[in-house]
C-alpha cells in the first residue's frame, strides 16, 4: 500500500515518457507498426529504449526517398507527402500488411495498431519552420474494429534536432493516449502536450473516428483546442468535418465577416451577399479561387461566462446548414484576424462588418496592450491588400442612415479615419434593404426564449424550421419531431 502523510494532496501525476511507452510494451496484447518520414524515427525510438519493445513493434520503417515512398505507398496526385492523404495511405497500407501477415489462430489475442507519421522539419535557411501529419489507426479488443486519431502540427522551434524531439515527445503522448485516456477525449487532447510546452508546436486540426469515439464532435474537440490555447484558430466546413485552415486558405482571396450569429439574421446574410458581390469584382479577384469565412471569436462564446458547448454547436450547425465555413479564433481584434490569413495567402482580403464594429476598430482603447498602439494595429491591419466593406446602419434615436460618410469615430482618431476611406480601404455596401436594418440577433434571441412570435421572419429561409426542429438556442415551444445525429 502506498505511504500517504497528512497534508498531502491529490495532484495530476503524468507518468514519464519512458513509463508510457514500457507500460504499453509489457502489455502482451499490444502490437504494431511504426512508419515516420521527413524527422527521423523518433516516436519509436523512446519505445525502443524503455525496454520490452520486442513484444510490441512488429516493424519500424522510414521511407525517406521519395521514390521508395511512392512506390509504398502511392505517389499523390499534387505530388507532395506532407499532406493528409498520404498520411492515411500509411496507415491503411502498414495496417493491411499487419493483418496480412499475422494471422488470428496465431494471435487470437492481439490488439493491433499503426503509427504513423510524415513530416517536414525547418529548412536550412530556416524560412519555413515545418509541419507535418501525424496519426494512429488501432484497436482496444483484438479483432474489433479501428478507431483512428489524426491530427496535424506546426512546429514552432527554429532547430531542426529540436523538432525532432518534440515530434518523438508527442507521439509517444498520443499512443499512449490512443490506448489509455480514449474514454476521455478532452483530456487526451491535454494529455498530447504531456512533457511539451505550447511554445514548442501548435496542434491546429485534429479529428477522431472509429466505435471508440462514435460520441465524439470534432468540432467540439476543435474547440477544445483554441480554449486550451494550443491553437489560435480551427476551421470547419459545411459538412461539419474539421478541416486544415491552411489548405483551405492557401493562395486564396479571402472574404470574412466576423459576428456572434446567435442566430444568423437575414442582415447577416445580406451583409455576406452584398459584400460578395463587391469583392469578386475587385481587380484581380478570381472567383473560384475566393473563400469566404464566418468567424466567431472565443471572447464571443465566452461573453456570458463560461462557455456553453451546445450553444457553439447550435451556431455552428446554423452556419453549416446554409452552406458556410466556419473559423473559431482567439483573435479578438482584426489586425490579428488579417496576419493570420497572412500566413496562408498574399491574394487579396476582405472584412464585412457593420458601423458599430468599425467605429470600435477605432477606439485606442482596444490597443492599450500594444507596443505602438492603434497605428501599429492599423499597419498590420491595412497594409496587406485589405478593404472593409461597410453595411449601414439606422440610427436608433434619430432614424438617421449612417455610413462610411457620416459615421462619427473617436475625436483623435478623425484624421486617421479620413486617410483610410480617402485611399479607398473603407467601402460602403449602397445595396442594402431597409426593412431589414433593424433586426439584431440577441433580440431574435430574446423572443425565442420568450416564447415570442415573429422572429421567423428575421432569419434566413429554413432556418426558422432548423432551429424549431432541433430546438436550438433553447426553443421549447414545440416538441422534438427529428431525432439528431450529429456528425
Amino acid at each position: 500500500m502506498e505511504i500517504t502523510i497528512k497534508g498531502d494532496k491529490e495532484f495530476d501525476d503524468i507518468p514519464s515518457l519512458k513509463s508510457k511507452a514500457l507500460r504499453i510494451n509489457l502489455n502482451e496484447n499490444i502490437y504494431g507498426t511504426f512508419a515516420e518520414i521527413g524527422a527521423g524515427q523518433e516516436t519509436c525510438r523512446h519505445f525502443f529504449r524503455a525496454g520490452g519493445a520486442s513484444g510490441t513493434i512488429a516493424k519500424a520503417m522510414s521511407a525517406y526517398d521519395k521514390d521508395f515512398s511512392d512506390a509504398i505507398y502511392g505517389a499523390e496526385d499534387d505530388g507532395r507527402y506532407v499532406t493528409e492523404a498520404r498520411l492515411r495511405k500509411m496507415l491503411a497500407h502498414e495496417m493491411s500488411l499487419m493483418e496480412n501477415r499475422l494471422t488470428r489462430e496465431k494471435n487470437p489475442n492481439k490488439i493491433f495498431f499503426t503509427y504513423a507519421n510524415t513530416v517536414a522539419t525547418i529548412d536550412f535557411a530556416k524560412q519555413f519552420k515545418g509541419h507535418g501529419w501525424v496519426g494512429i489507426k488501432y484497436q482496444v479488443e483484438a479483432g474489433a474494429e479501428y478507431n483512428e486519431i489524426i491530427l496535424h502540427l506546426r512546429f514552432k522551434e527554429t532547430d531542426a534536432r529540436l523538432q525532432q524531439e518534440t515530434l518523438g515527445i508527442l507521439g509517444t503522448n498520443l499512443i499512449y493516449g490512443a490506448f489509455y485516456k480514449y474514454n476521455e477525449p478532452k483530456k487526451l487532447l491535454r494529455y498530447l502536450y504531456d512533457h511539451l510546452d505550447k511554445d514548442r508546436l501548435e496542434i491546429d486540426t485534429i479529428n477522431f473516428s472509429g466505435p471508440v469515439f462514435s460520441n465524439v464532435d470534432n468540432r467540439l474537440m476543435s474547440l477544445q483546442l483554441v480554449k486550451n490555447g494550443m491553437t489560435d484558430a480551427v476551421m470547419f466546413g459545411p459538412d461539419g468535418t474539421n478541416v486544415l485552415p491552411a489548405k483551405v486558405f492557401y493562395k486564396k482571396n479571402i472574404l470574412a465577416l466576423r459576428g456572434s450569429f446567435r442566430p444568423v439574421t437575414k442582415v447577416n446574410m445580406a451583409m455576406y451577399e452584398k459584400s460578395y458581390e463587391m469583392f469578386i469584382k475587385e481587380n484581380k479577384v478570381d472567383v473560384n479561387k475566393t473563400v469566404v469565412v464566418f468567424e466567431i471569436t472565443l471572447s464571443n462564446l465566452r461573453a456570458e461566462g463560461e462557455i456553453d458547448e451546445q450553444d457553439f454547436i447550435d451556431r455552428a450547425d446554423l452556419l453549416c446548414s446554409i452552406g458556410q465555413s466556419v473559423m473559431i479564433s482567439n483573435f479578438q481584434e482584426y489586425f490579428k484576424v488579417v496576419e493570420y490569413f497572412s500566413n496562408y495567402t498574399k491574394a487579396r482580403m476582405g472584412l464585412a462588418m457593420g458601423v458599430n464594429n468599425l467605429i470600435d476598430i477605432f477606439d485606442e482603447k482596444y490597443y492599450r496592450h500594444i507596443s505602438g498602439g492603434i497605428l501599429e494595429a492599423f499597419g498590420k491591419l491595412f497594409f496587406k491588400d485589405l478593404k472593409v466593406y461597410l453595411y449601414p446602419m439606422l440610427d436608433p434615436d434619430t432614424g438617421e442612415l449612417i455610413t462610411s460618410e457620416n459615421l462619427k469615430v473617436y475625436p483623435r482618431m478623425k484624421e486617421l479615419y479620413k486617410f483610410f476611406k480617402y485611399n479607398g480601404k473603407v467601402i460602403d455596401i449602397t445595396d442594402y434593404d431597409p426593412k431589414i436594418m433593424n433586426i439584431f440577433s440577441r433580440e431574435i434571441l430574446q423572443m425565442i426564449s420568450s416564447g415570442d412570435r415573429g422572429w421567423e421572419d428575421m432569419v434566413p429561409e429554413g432556418t426558422a424550421e432548423l432551429i424549431k426542429d432541433y430546438r436550438l438556442f433553447g426553443y421549447t415551444r414545440k416538441p422534438l419531431t427529428l431525432n439528431r445525429k450529429r456528425k
